[in-house]
């Protein structure tokens, strides 16, 4: 049994965490294998952190797994990593199943292989009345390209009537034109291989989300390193602007 379980505070769990799941590849190239190694084994840490999750009870979990500009990336790679995903979406279902979890995905979703949009469909069908968790895939996704949409839908229903005044437009009025419309935002964000950046990921909804980088890369990464950071993150003090005085109790 970890040791580091039994220090988490079961009353102050964070409802949503967002990973950047970074290293893959410089991982591969530590063992002198390809990159396309590193990401089958990054399958298995995924595997091990919604398994805590889970263990947790946390409500979301958003893994960004394919960002838009992953387009850029060798030919070889990408279709490598697009059958992966086909492949393990498809094997993972009777344990989302089990667990109670439910499948999303955000992103241009329709700019992924034809396959991948097929799986995607079948097991978020399969898994949608599953209430312990939400795992969300953030694929073919970046923020800016989510930000862009949401501007263009709002300009459309101006232009159609549908919204009428725009001074009277809010955040949250924002928020339900954005992918992530139906979670809550990110209470942490993890990076992990030690890179100190967002790389283009829920930039809106990080507004007020504890970050914590991890120098391990993320076929290292295990559930005791995610144990002690959410350690770390209930030792911090969350102030949303406020003072110090005015939040605590």
């Amino acid at each position: 049994m970890s040791s580091i379980l039994p220090q988490i505070n079961r009353q102050n769990i964070p409802k949503h965490v967002a990973i950047i799941m970074d290293g893959n590849g410089r991982w591969a190239k530590k063992q002198g294998l390809t990159r396309i190694f590193g990401h089958k084994n990054g399958v298995s840490t995924v595997k091990e952190i919604v398994e805590a999750c889970v263990e947790l009870k946390i409500s979301y979990l958003t893994l960004y797994t394919f960002s838009t500009e992953n387009w850029l990336r060798p030919r070889a790679e990408i279709d490598a990593l697009m059958q992966l995903l086909v492949k393990n979406i498809s094997a993972e279902q009777p344990a989302l199943m089990k667990n109670k979890i439910r499948l999303a995905a955000i992103g241009d979703l329709k700019s992924l292989p034809q396959s991948c949009q097929k799986s995607l469909k079948k097991t978020i069908e399969a898994t949608k009345d599953n209430e312990n968790m939400q795992l969300t895939l953030a694929l073919s996704y970046s923020s800016r390209w989510e930000i862009l949409e949401a501007i263009k839908t709002i300009a459309h229903e101006y232009k159609v009537g549908a919204i009428t005044d725009l001074d009277q437009l809010s955040e949250a009025q924002i928020n339900k034109y954005l992918a992530t419309a139906t979670m809550p935002d990110p209470d942490l964000l993890i990076r992990t291989s030690g890179e100190y950046r967002i790389s283009n990921f829920l930039l809106w909804q990080l507004a007020y989300t504890e970050f914590c980088f991890s120098e391990k890369l993320w076929p290292e990464f295990t559930k005791d390193d995610f144990y002690s950071i959410i350690v770390d993150y209930q030792n911090r003090e969350r102030r949303f602007g406020k003072t110090s005085e005015q939040v605590k109790p």
